[in-house]
């Protein structure tokens, strides 16, 4: 399965300078959060995949231009052709006002509450968020801050890939396109990033 991943800014070979080989044989697009939300209907349009996505800290426009053809998975697990994806979207509080932000505390109980279907389905293959672990490519600053409880997914559930955006590649060389936690391969999809599972 190919999968397409996105994140954080939009690219202009996708939008501005659309050009459909892009897409040609993507199975799935994943993203992560604070695009554009016209920018996720455009590419709903043209793609021949699901158009998944989560939240970012900067998505509350959402609310009024939901992306069009596009299927929020924040708070449950989506299959697609076998493939068991979580969605939990948002980042680590940072300021009092502002949706699709949690404390450590309020992202570890939407975990819990995913408990009983995790059991049923026998975990999850792909963790798709916006923001990163904790300690694993995150920044000092709380803005940036992972989640510890992405931590626990990944030891407990041991899933293929972990797709993350929020901390961007233009930011500096210490937060990388590709690492691994574990078994578990980490992708941060900053702009785009094609995959195959």
């Amino acid at each position: 399965m190919k999968i397409l991943a996105l994140s954080d800014q939009e690219c202009l070979g996708l939008w501005d300078y659309f050009d459909p080989k892009r897409l040609e044989g993507v199975d799935l697009i994943l993203s992560c959060g604070d695009l554009d939300p016209r920018y996720l209907s455009f590419i709903a349009t043209f793609a021949h995949a699901p158009v998944l996505y989560v939240h970012g800290n900067h998505d509350d426009r959402y609310a009024d231009v939901p992306p069009e053809g596009c299927v929020c998975v924040e708070d449950q697990i989506y299959t697609c052709k076998g493939v068991r994806i979580l969605g939990l979207g948002g980042s680590v509080r940072y300021k009092n006002k502002g949706e699709h932000q949690y404390t450590q505390r309020q992202m570890d109980w939407r975990v819990w509450k995913q408990k009983l279907a995790l059991r049923r389905r026998g975990g999850f293959d792909i963790l798709l968020t916006h923001a990163p672990a904790y300690g694993l490519n995150d920044g000092d600053d709380l803005a940036h801050m992972g989640f510890e409880a992405f931590n626990t997914l990944m030891e407990r559930y041991q899933p293929r890939y972990f797709v993350h955006g929020h901390v961007h590649m233009n930011y500096g060389q210490e937060y990388p396109r590709l690492s691994s936690y574990r078994q578990t391969k980490v992708i941060n999809a900053y702009e785009f990033y094609t995959f195959e599972y």
